[in-house]
Order: structure tokens, then C-alpha cells, then sequence
């Protein structure tokens, strides 16, 4: 039989009652059951669907965009959009990349919060289907969950070392543990959930989400043109949005929690070793907000850190999806790959980044110039792609694709050089690490990579 945690609180028996109970008019009151542990046969019909769904949707925001080790946060920490002020070896050695499995802590929480989301959609999903009879609005509900899964596993695949494995609990209850997937198995899987969520829903906004998911695994498979056809449906002006909240520590906006407050681990960075992207401008580009301040890091010793203006409260939204997104993925098709296109292609492209540029903000930005080399076209949208999804979970997958799929060197992409808040040198990793605890599963024998 499978339980879930309802995180429920029960209050506690009074001294009178028990001392009632005690003295023999029944016993009853002592049999309680775990009290935030529930069997899954309470859980039946209808609303027992709905309570697993949305459980599991509270579950992907927090291993996404919650807590100040989600996705976003230790994949920007990876990358070269937020460095380490902490004092734990977890967080440096993200930051450092020289991380190892055994390390645990944050490594931890950002992968087994994605695990346990993708997970939970998937059993929700199936619960699902079986207690709600079909129409316009379940069948969208539906579309979205699958939606939701394929970002998360489109997370591992743009994030993480080659081997995660999919586990998942069967239809029979029994506890299934998955084989190792490569990255191009791990966009595969992504890929046919994205086809699930257009399956089943008709709403726009649904399938906004949905297609845009698509065209994002698309790129990462190398297939621009139909990347491109993905998303050319969705209105720019689209938005997904994660909500956050100051009520719990849970629903707190981890990105806030990490780069924002006094004291964070982690916080906003800007030109990271000698080749990170010089993020933090003055005056600050729109869509890189922040301001100088006096702050200090975690450490003590990390001191006048910038503080990023995108998620300034605990109930900071997070965009997940949007229509901006759509149109960088439609720019990046008409350069094509690394082959590149021609000099029309990049004229194209830019004029997509130039429309954004005057229409995407509250006040529009100068104009761009359109290269005359690929290579520097290449550079052009990536920095495109870096301002405008700043602190979004994009970045580590780009910096990743431009090793793969346009033939940079690591050493050119990710930080190298010293460390500016450590003085110690840079390794050469450039996923994120499975840790120790998954080698309980008997099929995964460590990164494959």
C-alpha cells in the first residue's frame, strides 16, 4: 500500500482528555494514526485526484524555482549567472565545478525536489485519468500536468550529467527503479510528454506552455526549423507563471531566498572567472535589473554584493513560459545550427532580437547591428538569450548547447581563471552531479559522463 505526506498538523490530545481516556471510558483516543501520513485508499475519487495533483504541482515549483537550492538557483550557480557566498563545499563545489556525488546537501535538494516532482506528476497523471470523467476543462488540467512533467524532465536533461535514471511507482504500487538515461534519451522522454500535454488540451494557454516546452527540447535536439514550428502559435505577450508566497518557508521564492536577503548563500554575478557575461551593467540593462548594496554573503567575508531586482519578496512570481521565449527560439532557427545560414538568415535573426528589443519592454532598448560572421552571430543571440531569461533556468542549458551543438569549447563557455570569492582555480565540469543517495537504485552506476 503507498502513503502520502499530507504535512498536515494535528494538535495534540489535552492532558484532561487522555487523563479521561486513562481512567477507562475508552482507549479509543489513543489508537490516532500517523497524523501526516494518509493511505493512498483515503485518496480515492475525484477529489483525491485533485488533492494529488496539486500536491505535486507545489512539488515541481519548489524543486524549480523554490527554495534557495532549486533548479534555478544551483543551475545559475553552475553556470555563470550566480556565484557561491556560502560556506558549504556543496555550494563552492557547484560553483568551483569540481562537484562530486558524495558531497550531498544542496546536491541533494535540486535533484531529488526535480525527482520527486516528476515522480508525483507521473503517479497524479495516472490517478487522474482514472477518477475524472473526460471533458474540456479535465482534459486541459490534464494537458498541463503533462506539461509540467516534461519540464522537469527537460530539466535533467539541459542540467545534469548523462545516467539520471526515471524511476517511478507502478500502476500496482510497487516501486520501479529506472535504467540510466543518456541526455538524448532524457529530451526524448521530454519530448513525447510535451506530445501528451497537445494531446489533451485545447486551451490556449495550455498549450502555449506545452508548445513552448516542445520548441525548447527541440533545440536541444538540434531540429531549428521544427523548433520554430513549435512555437509559432504563441502570442509573444504570453506569460506561464509559477506563483510564490510569503505564508510558509515552502512557498517562499527560492531565487529571493538565495541572492536577495542579507546573509544569502548564493548571489547575482557578473563577468564570472575571465569569459562569464557581464550581467550587472551600468546602467543596468532592464532585463538584467540590479542595484550596488552593502550586503554581505553567507561567509562574512563576501562583502558589497549586488542585489538582483527581478524577485525582491518572498511571493516574487516566476515566469516559467513565455512568448519572448517563443520568438528567441524562432531567432535561433534562422541562424541554424552551427553550419549557420546565410547572410539573410542573420539579418532574420536579428530582426526578430530587434522587434523584442522595441516591443518586449515598457520602454524600448537601442537596436542591434547585424554581424557579418556566424561566430558572431552565435555570440549575438546567446547574450540575447542570457539578458532576457537572467534567472529564469535557461542558462546552463545554453552554455551546454553551445559546447554540443555549435562546437565551443568548454573552456570558452563556462568560467575559468580564479574564483572571485575564493582564490582558488576553476575546475572542468559542466553538469550538474547525481548524488550518492541514487546508487540505492542498482542500475546507476554514477555519471556517465
Amino acid at each position: 500500500m503507498r502513503f502520502f505526506n499530507t504535512r498536515r498538523v494535528v494538535r495534540p490530545v489535552s492532558a484532561l482528555a487522555a487523563a479521561v481516556a486513562v481512567s477507562g471510558c475508552t482507549t479509543d483516543i489513543l489508537n490516532v494514526e500517523t497524523p501526516n501520513v494518509i493511505a493512498e485508499s483515503a485518496l480515492g475519487g475525484s477529489l483525491g485526484a485533485t488533492t494529488l495533483r496539486n500536491g505535486s504541482v507545489m512539488d515541481f515549483i519548489v524543486a524549480y524555482s523554490g527554495t534557495q537550492d532549486g533548479y534555478v538557483v544551483s543551475s545559475g550557480n553552475l553556470a555563470d549567472e550566480i556565484q557561491t557566498t556560502d560556506t558549504f563545499a556543496d555550494r563552492y563545489a557547484t560553483d568551483q565545478r569540481t562537484a562530486v556525488e558524495a558531497l550531498g546537501g544542496a546536491l541533494n535538494t535540486n535533484y531529488e525536489g526535480l525527482q520527486r516532482a516528476r515522480a508525483g506528476m507521473t503517479t497524479s497523471i495516472v490517478r487522474w485519468k482514472a477518477a475524472k470523467t473526460a471533458s474540456a476543462a479535465t482534459n486541459d488540467s490534464l494537458g498541463e500536468m503533462y506539461a509540467i512533467r516534461a519540464y522537469s524532465e527537460l530539466a535533467f536533461g539541459e542540467g545534469f550529467c548523462s545516467g539520471v535514471p526515471f524511476s517511478r511507482v507502478g500502476d500496482n504500487g510497487e516501486f520501479e527503479y529506472g535504467q540510466p538515461l543518456t541526455n538524448a534519451q532524457m529530451f526524448t522522454t521530454a519530448a513525447a510528454t510535451a506530445d501528451s500535454a497537445l494531446a489533451s488540451a485545447t486551451a490556449a494557454n495550455i498549450r502555449s506552455l506545452a508548445s513552448i516546452a516542445k520548441g525548447r527540447i527541440l533545440l536541444n535536439q538540434g531540429q531549428y526549423a521544427q523548433a520554430a514550428a513549435a512555437v509559432t502559435g504563441v502570442a509573444t505577450n504570453y506569460r506561464y507563471v509559477l506563483s510564490h508566497s510569503i505564508a510558509t518557508p515552502r512557498q517562499n521564492n527560492g531565487i529571493w531566498a538565495g541572492t536577495f536577503v542579507s546573509g544569502s548563500r548564493y548571489t547575482a554575478g557578473t563577468l564570472e572567472g575571465t569569459n562569464g557575461l557581464d550581467y550587472l551593467v551600468t546602467p543596468a540593462d532592464p532585463r538584467v535589473p540590479w542595484v550596488p548594496s552593502a550586503r554581505q554573503g553567507f561567509d562574512g567575508t563576501s562583502l558589497n554584493l549586488p542585489t538582483q531586482q527581478k524577485y525582491t519578496s518572498q511571493a516574487a512570481p516566476f515566469t516559467l513560459a513565455d512568448g519572448i521565449e517563443a520568438r528567441l527560439i524562432e531567432a535561433e532557427a534562422r541562424l541554424g545550427g552551427a553550419t549557420g545560414g546565410t547572410q539573410a538568415d542573420r539579418d532574420a535573426m536579428v530582426a526578430i532580437l530587434n522587434t523584442l528589443r522595441a516591443t518586449g519592454l515598457s520602454t524600448a532598448i537601442a537596436p542591434l547591428t547585424s554581424p557579418t560572421t556566424h561566430a558572431a552571430a552565435v555570440d549575438m543571440l546567446f547574450k540575447e538569450r542570457a539578458y532576457w531569461l537572467w534567472l529564469t533556468g535557461h542558462r546552463l542549458g545554453d552554455m551546454r548547447r553551445l559546447i554540443t551543438q555549435y562546437n565551443r569549447t568548454a573552456a570558452t563557455v563556462f568560467p575559468v581563471g580564479t574564483m572571485r570569492y575564493r582564490s582558488v582555480q576553476y575546475g572542468t565540469r559542466t553538469s550538474l552531479m547525481v548524488p550518492v543517495r541514487e546508487r540505492n537504485n542498482p542500475n546507476f552506476k554514477g555519471c556517465a559522463d
